[in-house]
Protein backbone atom coordinates (compact mmCIF):
# COMPACT_ATOMS: atom_id res chain seq x y z
CA UNK A 1 0.00 0.00 0.00
CA UNK A 2 1.36 3.42 -0.99
CA UNK A 3 2.18 6.18 1.44
CA UNK A 4 0.29 9.28 0.33
CA UNK A 5 1.94 12.65 1.04
CA UNK A 6 0.23 15.98 0.38
CA UNK A 7 2.39 19.02 -0.40
CA UNK A 8 0.30 21.82 0.97
CA UNK A 9 0.40 25.48 1.90
CA UNK A 10 -2.47 27.94 1.56
CA UNK A 11 -0.01 30.65 0.55
CA UNK A 12 1.27 30.64 -3.00
CA UNK A 13 4.88 31.15 -4.09
CA UNK A 14 6.44 29.13 -1.28
CA UNK A 15 7.89 26.30 -3.37
CA UNK A 16 4.89 23.96 -3.11
CA UNK A 17 4.82 22.77 -6.72
CA UNK A 18 8.61 22.72 -6.93
CA UNK A 19 8.64 20.46 -3.89
CA UNK A 20 5.90 18.14 -5.17
CA UNK A 21 7.60 17.65 -8.54
CA UNK A 22 11.14 17.25 -7.30
CA UNK A 23 10.32 15.06 -4.31
CA UNK A 24 8.37 12.71 -6.59
CA UNK A 25 11.16 12.66 -9.18
CA UNK A 26 13.82 11.94 -6.56
CA UNK A 27 11.76 9.12 -5.04
CA UNK A 28 11.37 7.64 -8.52
CA UNK A 29 15.11 8.02 -9.14
CA UNK A 30 15.61 6.00 -5.96
CA UNK A 31 13.49 3.27 -7.61
CA UNK A 32 10.32 3.81 -5.60
CA UNK A 33 7.17 3.46 -7.70
CA UNK A 34 5.73 6.93 -7.44
CA UNK A 35 2.51 8.58 -8.59
CA UNK A 36 2.47 12.38 -8.79
CA UNK A 37 -1.05 13.82 -8.61
CA UNK A 38 -1.65 17.37 -9.83
CA UNK A 39 -4.88 18.67 -8.28
CA UNK A 40 -4.04 22.35 -8.84
CA UNK A 41 -5.97 23.92 -11.77
CA UNK A 42 -2.87 25.94 -12.66
CA UNK A 43 -1.37 22.59 -13.80
CA UNK A 44 2.20 23.74 -13.16
CA UNK A 45 3.15 20.31 -11.85
CA UNK A 46 1.98 18.72 -15.09
CA UNK A 47 3.97 21.25 -17.12
CA UNK A 48 7.08 20.62 -15.03
CA UNK A 49 7.00 16.96 -16.05
CA UNK A 50 6.71 17.73 -19.75
CA UNK A 51 2.90 17.68 -20.18
CA UNK A 52 2.10 20.95 -21.96
CA UNK A 53 -0.81 19.99 -24.20
CA UNK A 54 -4.44 19.55 -23.18
CA UNK A 55 -5.18 15.85 -22.83
CA UNK A 56 -8.43 14.05 -23.60
CA UNK A 57 -8.69 13.09 -19.93
CA UNK A 58 -7.04 14.34 -16.76
CA UNK A 59 -7.79 14.51 -13.05
CA UNK A 60 -11.07 16.32 -13.73
CA UNK A 61 -12.47 13.23 -15.46
CA UNK A 62 -10.97 10.97 -12.78
CA UNK A 63 -12.73 12.90 -10.02
CA UNK A 64 -16.03 12.82 -11.93
CA UNK A 65 -15.69 9.05 -12.35
CA UNK A 66 -15.60 8.55 -8.58
CA UNK A 67 -19.26 9.51 -8.29
CA UNK A 68 -19.88 5.88 -9.23
CA UNK A 69 -17.49 3.47 -7.52
CA UNK A 70 -18.23 0.81 -10.12
CA UNK A 71 -16.77 3.09 -12.79
CA UNK A 72 -13.73 4.22 -10.79
CA UNK A 73 -11.80 1.00 -11.27
CA UNK A 74 -8.04 0.68 -11.34
CA UNK A 75 -8.24 -0.29 -15.02
CA UNK A 76 -10.28 2.81 -15.93
CA UNK A 77 -8.23 5.22 -13.82
CA UNK A 78 -4.96 3.78 -15.12
CA UNK A 79 -5.92 5.01 -18.59
CA UNK A 80 -5.93 8.58 -17.24
CA UNK A 81 -2.64 8.22 -15.35
CA UNK A 82 0.25 8.99 -17.71
CA UNK A 83 3.95 8.17 -17.83
CA UNK A 84 6.15 11.25 -17.69
CA UNK A 85 8.12 12.42 -20.72
CA UNK A 86 10.03 9.33 -21.95
CA UNK A 87 13.11 11.49 -22.44
CA UNK A 88 13.30 11.74 -18.65
CA UNK A 89 13.95 7.99 -18.37
CA UNK A 90 12.04 7.84 -15.09
CA UNK A 91 10.35 4.47 -15.37
CA UNK A 92 9.23 4.54 -11.73
CA UNK A 93 7.26 7.80 -12.08
CA UNK A 94 3.69 8.34 -13.35
CA UNK A 95 1.47 11.41 -13.21
CA UNK A 96 -2.22 12.08 -12.91
CA UNK A 97 -2.20 15.44 -14.72
CA UNK A 98 -4.35 18.52 -14.28
CA UNK A 99 -5.65 21.30 -16.50
CA UNK A 100 -7.36 24.70 -16.02
CA UNK A 101 -10.70 22.94 -16.58
CA UNK A 102 -10.41 21.51 -13.07
CA UNK A 103 -11.39 24.92 -11.67
CA UNK A 104 -15.05 24.35 -12.59
CA UNK A 105 -15.25 21.14 -10.57
CA UNK A 106 -15.94 22.90 -7.28
CA UNK A 107 -19.18 24.38 -8.58
CA UNK A 108 -20.22 21.00 -9.94
CA UNK A 109 -19.57 19.29 -6.60
CA UNK A 110 -21.34 21.83 -4.36
CA UNK A 111 -24.27 19.52 -3.63
CA UNK A 112 -22.63 16.21 -4.58
CA UNK A 113 -22.44 13.26 -2.21
CA UNK A 114 -19.02 12.48 -0.72
CA UNK A 115 -17.62 15.59 -2.36
CA UNK A 116 -14.67 15.69 0.09
CA UNK A 117 -13.68 12.07 -0.64
CA UNK A 118 -13.41 12.01 -4.43
CA UNK A 119 -9.60 12.03 -4.46
CA UNK A 120 -9.53 9.47 -1.65
CA UNK A 121 -11.56 7.11 -3.84
CA UNK A 122 -9.06 7.47 -6.70
CA UNK A 123 -6.15 6.71 -4.40
CA UNK A 124 -7.82 3.68 -2.83
CA UNK A 125 -8.35 2.27 -6.32
CA UNK A 126 -4.74 2.65 -7.52
CA UNK A 127 -2.52 2.72 -4.44
CA UNK A 128 -1.54 -0.95 -4.65
CA UNK A 129 0.47 -0.07 -7.78
CA UNK A 130 2.74 2.44 -6.00
CA UNK A 131 5.12 2.90 -3.11
CA UNK A 132 4.52 6.65 -2.82
CA UNK A 133 1.80 9.03 -3.97
CA UNK A 134 2.69 12.74 -3.93
CA UNK A 135 -0.14 15.29 -4.26
CA UNK A 136 0.35 18.90 -5.29
CA UNK A 137 -2.56 20.78 -3.67
CA UNK A 138 -3.87 24.20 -4.77
CA UNK A 139 -2.42 27.27 -2.97
CA UNK A 140 -5.76 28.07 -1.32
CA UNK A 141 -8.34 26.64 1.03
CA UNK A 142 -10.99 25.13 -1.21
CA UNK A 143 -12.73 21.83 -1.87
CA UNK A 144 -9.75 20.51 -3.84
CA UNK A 145 -7.46 21.18 -0.86
CA UNK A 146 -9.92 19.47 1.47
CA UNK A 147 -9.97 16.48 -0.89
CA UNK A 148 -6.18 16.41 -0.77
CA UNK A 149 -5.97 16.44 3.02
CA UNK A 150 -8.75 13.87 3.33
CA UNK A 151 -6.91 11.49 1.00
CA UNK A 152 -3.40 11.90 2.44
CA UNK A 153 -1.57 10.00 5.16
CA UNK A 154 0.62 13.00 5.90
CA UNK A 155 1.41 16.59 4.91
CA UNK A 156 4.66 18.26 3.96
CA UNK A 157 4.41 22.02 4.55
CA UNK A 158 6.83 24.09 2.45
CA UNK A 159 7.66 27.34 4.25
CA UNK A 160 9.39 30.12 2.36
CA UNK A 161 12.01 31.78 4.55
CA UNK A 162 10.27 35.16 4.57
CA UNK A 163 8.11 36.79 7.22
CA UNK A 164 4.65 36.67 5.59
CA UNK A 165 4.92 32.95 4.85
CA UNK A 166 4.42 32.26 8.56
CA UNK A 167 0.86 33.61 8.34
CA UNK A 168 -0.02 30.98 5.76
CA UNK A 169 1.35 28.28 8.04
CA UNK A 170 -0.97 29.27 10.89
CA UNK A 171 -3.99 29.12 8.57
CA UNK A 172 -2.94 25.72 7.23
CA UNK A 173 -2.50 24.26 10.71
CA UNK A 174 -6.07 25.28 11.54
CA UNK A 175 -7.30 23.61 8.35
CA UNK A 176 -5.40 20.42 9.16
CA UNK A 177 -6.99 20.31 12.62
CA UNK A 178 -10.46 20.67 11.10
CA UNK A 179 -9.79 17.84 8.63
CA UNK A 180 -8.41 15.65 11.43
CA UNK A 181 -11.54 16.28 13.49
CA UNK A 182 -14.09 15.71 10.75
CA UNK A 183 -12.70 13.77 7.79
CA UNK A 184 -9.29 12.17 8.32
CA UNK A 185 -8.34 11.52 11.97
CA UNK A 186 -5.15 9.66 10.95
CA UNK A 187 -3.70 12.64 9.03
CA UNK A 188 -0.23 13.55 10.30
CA UNK A 189 2.24 16.33 9.65
CA UNK A 190 5.20 14.74 7.87
CA UNK A 191 7.22 17.87 8.44
CA UNK A 192 7.80 21.51 7.61
CA UNK A 193 10.26 22.15 4.80
CA UNK A 194 12.29 25.36 4.73
CA UNK A 195 12.43 26.69 1.16
CA UNK A 196 14.21 29.57 -0.60
CA UNK A 197 16.68 29.71 2.25
CA UNK A 198 19.39 32.37 1.79
CA UNK A 199 22.41 31.84 4.03
CA UNK A 200 23.41 35.51 3.54
CA UNK A 201 20.10 36.73 4.91
CA UNK A 202 19.50 37.03 8.65
CA UNK A 203 15.73 36.95 8.04
CA UNK A 204 16.02 33.40 6.68
CA UNK A 205 17.64 32.32 9.92
CA UNK A 206 14.98 34.07 12.00
CA UNK A 207 12.14 32.47 10.06
CA UNK A 208 13.82 29.07 10.35
CA UNK A 209 13.94 29.47 14.13
CA UNK A 210 10.25 30.41 14.26
CA UNK A 211 9.27 27.45 12.09
CA UNK A 212 11.20 25.09 14.36
CA UNK A 213 9.27 26.60 17.27
CA UNK A 214 5.91 26.03 15.53
CA UNK A 215 6.83 22.49 14.45
CA UNK A 216 8.90 21.07 17.32
CA UNK A 217 10.74 17.99 16.10
CA UNK A 218 8.89 18.19 12.78
CA UNK A 219 11.20 20.29 10.59
CA UNK A 220 13.17 18.47 7.92
CA UNK A 221 16.94 18.61 8.21
CA UNK A 222 17.01 19.11 4.44
CA UNK A 223 16.76 22.80 3.57
CA UNK A 224 15.95 23.99 0.04
CA UNK A 225 18.22 26.92 -0.86
CA UNK A 226 17.38 29.90 -3.02
CA UNK A 227 18.89 28.55 -6.22
CA UNK A 228 18.93 29.94 -9.78
CA UNK A 229 18.94 26.51 -11.44
CA UNK A 230 15.93 25.46 -9.37
CA UNK A 231 14.06 28.55 -10.57
CA UNK A 232 15.04 27.96 -14.19
CA UNK A 233 14.11 24.27 -14.42
CA UNK A 234 10.28 24.66 -14.80
CA UNK A 235 10.68 26.95 -17.83
CA UNK A 236 12.49 24.06 -19.54
CA UNK A 237 9.73 21.59 -18.57
CA UNK A 238 12.15 19.59 -16.47
CA UNK A 239 12.60 18.69 -12.79
CA UNK A 240 15.84 19.91 -11.27
CA UNK A 241 17.38 16.43 -11.18
CA UNK A 242 17.29 16.34 -14.99
CA UNK A 243 17.99 20.02 -15.58
CA UNK A 244 21.13 20.25 -13.44
CA UNK A 245 21.89 17.26 -11.24
CA UNK A 246 24.93 18.99 -9.76
CA UNK A 247 23.05 22.06 -8.55
CA UNK A 248 22.47 22.83 -4.89
CA UNK A 249 18.70 22.56 -5.47
CA UNK A 250 19.01 19.08 -6.94
CA UNK A 251 21.15 17.87 -4.06
CA UNK A 252 18.73 19.38 -1.53
CA UNK A 253 15.71 17.58 -2.98
CA UNK A 254 17.56 14.28 -3.17
CA UNK A 255 18.43 14.74 0.51
CA UNK A 256 14.75 15.38 1.23
CA UNK A 257 13.70 12.20 -0.60
CA UNK A 258 16.21 10.16 1.38
CA UNK A 259 14.95 11.75 4.59
CA UNK A 260 11.35 10.84 3.71
CA UNK A 261 12.43 7.25 3.07
CA UNK A 262 14.31 7.10 6.37
CA UNK A 263 11.21 8.32 8.21
CA UNK A 264 9.08 5.66 6.54
CA UNK A 265 11.57 2.93 7.36
CA UNK A 266 12.16 4.18 10.88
Amino acid sequence: MAKTIAICNQKGGVGKTTTAVNLAVCLAALEKKTLLIDIDPQANTSQSTGINETLDEDIYEALILTENLEQATVERLSRIIKPVNPEFKLDYLSILPSSPGLAKLEMELVNAANRERRLQRIIKAVEANYDYIIIDAPPSLNLLTINTLTAANSVVVPVQCEYFSLQGVAELLNTIKLVQSNLNPSLKIEGALLTMYDTRNSLSKQVAEEVRGNFPGKVFNSIIPRNVKLAEAPSHGKPILLYDIQSAGSQAYMNLAEEVLETANG
